[in-house]
């Protein structure tokens, strides 16, 4: 418990730290240099008042300077990240290897959608890392089986795969609705996701995904904030579905009841 807990913490600061990711990658500005400074007054934050989650209970969710409200983004991504770093060592801690990759991946992928659903937007940088992720960890990829070789080719595969998929999610879309219905940010999001997780983690990951964004997209019409014909980021539920496949892999038979004749 005592180790879980210690990645539960450092799950926190890295939370604290992709804050700033989400905050300045894109505006295209340093995630180094300032230091962490208040959004709107710009008054730089004290180290006491940068600790995840307990200064934002303390400082009452408002800027010590200016008293203008913190969004509460901030310490649910940190807890989110904290919560996901200790599920992923209580699962993969026996996997030294594997718990690297994974948890890059699940920190690119929280990046990634926060940036996407505040922007709509998806970098290539992300993608980009997420395949080299697969590419490299395809030795110890779970998902996987065989020796080097066979990995690295299931790996590949489960790449273009992803790719393909959304590509023709995208194409159909634009076939019956007239418009873009998916970004080329997600196809190279699932390319990333499909070299980590294989072909079987593309089919269940668009599934979730399909079914987490039609549940959202169905609570923004009840409560009036979306209309039938608004724009939603897919991205994020893509990388949930990833995440899931990440920590277990859910293989796409498990979606279908095969009922006896």
């Amino acid at each position: 418990m005592l180790l879980i807990a210690s990645a539960f913490i450092f799950g926190l600061l890295l939370g604290s730290f992709l804050n700033v990711c989400i905050a300045r990658l894109p505006k295209d500005e340093s995630i180094a240099f300032p230091a962490s400074h208040c959004p709107q007054c710009q008054a730089p934050i004290k180290f006491y008042d940068n600790i995840p989650l307990l200064s934002f209970a303390l400082l009452r969710g408002r800027c010590r300077a200016c008293r203008v409200p913190i969004s509460f983004k901030y310490p649910a991504v940190e807890l989110v990240t904290g919560t996901l770093t200790a599920l992923f060592f209580a699962r993969w801690g026996g996997s030294l290897p594997w718990l690297a990759v994974s948890l890059a991946a699940v920190y690119a992928l929280i990046v990634v959608s926060v940036i996407d659903f505040e922007t709509m937007m998806i970098s290539d940088f992300f993608p980009l890392l997420l395949c080299l992720l697969g590419l490299a960890g395809s030795y110890v990829d779970p998902c996987f089986e065989g020796g080097w070789a066979a990995r690295l080719g299931q790996s590949a595969g489960g790449a273009a795969a992803g790719a393909g998929a959304i590509w023709l999610l995208a194409f159909m879309g634009k076939v019956i609705y007239k418009k873009e219905a998916v970004g080329e940010g997600d196809i190279f999001l699932m390319g990333g996701i499909g070299a980590l997780c294989g072909w079987q983690g593309v089919l269940s990951s668009v599934i979730m995904a399909s079914f987490f964004g039609s549940a959202y997209g169905l609570s923004l019409l009840l409560l009036k904030r979306a209309d039938r014909m608004s724009h939603m980021p897919f991205g994020p539920f893509l990388a949930l579905g990833a995440v899931i496949n990440l920590y277990t892999l859910v293989k796409p038979e498990y979606f279908f009841i095969v009922l006896p004749f």
